[in-house]
């Protein structure tokens, strides 16, 4: 009997409402300097994210409202999250390190197996972040920002917290208001570190090779 009730999951929505926000702002500030292939895949890592937590809340809604037991879309954010986070962590890599050019193909990515276990998926989701708020700590310190580090370095922490609770039992009430209270605050942190940036001209952010794009 899992311990859960309706507002823990109302707020479960709330750190992928974060997300998603500080994901469009991204995409919006950094469009100019991707190619379309590391857009792509930026675009569906994002979508791919904030798609599996919506859902993970979602089945806690039902649960808790006695509606239903829809066990497929808890099953299922492991596997979407992880893959979602290493595409957008590979997209904003990808900017950094290579001239961004429009015909820049879009590099080919193959998803996991599923297997039964969360290992795999905890680590390619904490390589994927791990990618995304490096980039990010690097785009500040060329933004002559570099205290906005610690906005992003919180949200991998966060990650990395969220990762070792993984492997506890989410079935009482107690450990789930936990992971949610530290989702909640790395995810804000995500999105104030991103707003900021976005104030400080991260649109107008000039990057090797952009001129091309």
């Amino acid at each position: 009997m899992k311990e859960f009730t309706v507002p823990m999951a109302l707020v479960d929505f709330i750190p992928v409402a974060f997300f998603a926000v500080a994901s469009v702002i991204l995409m919006r500030d950094l469009y100019n300097k991707m190619s379309k292939g590391a857009f792509a895949l930026f675009a569906a890592g994002s979508i791919n994210v904030a798609f599996a937590g919506a859902m993970k809340a979602l089945y806690k809604l039902l649960y808790a409202a006695g509606i239903c037991d829809f066990t497929v879309l808890s099953d299922m954010m492991f596997p979407v999250q992880s893959v979602g986070f290493l595409l957008a962590g590979i997209a904003l890599v990808a900017m950094l390190c290579h001239r961004q050019k429009k015909e820049t193909a879009a590099a080919a990515v193959v998803a996991p197996a599923v297997f039964k276990g969360t290992f795999l998926f905890v680590g390619l989701m904490v390589a994927g972040f791990g990618m995304m708020n490096a980039s990010l700590c690097v785009l500040s310190g060329k933004m002559k920002k570099p205290w906005l580090s610690v906005f992003f370095v919180y949200a991998f922490v966060s990650v990395l917290v969220m990762g070792y609770l993984s492997s506890k039992d989410f079935g009482t009430s107690s450990m789930n208001w936990i992971a949610q209270g530290i989702n909640l605050m790395g995810q804000g942190a995500f999105l104030t570190g991103t707003i900021l940036a976005h104030r400080f001209g991260l649109n107008e952010l000039r990057l090797r090779g952009e001129e091309t794009v």
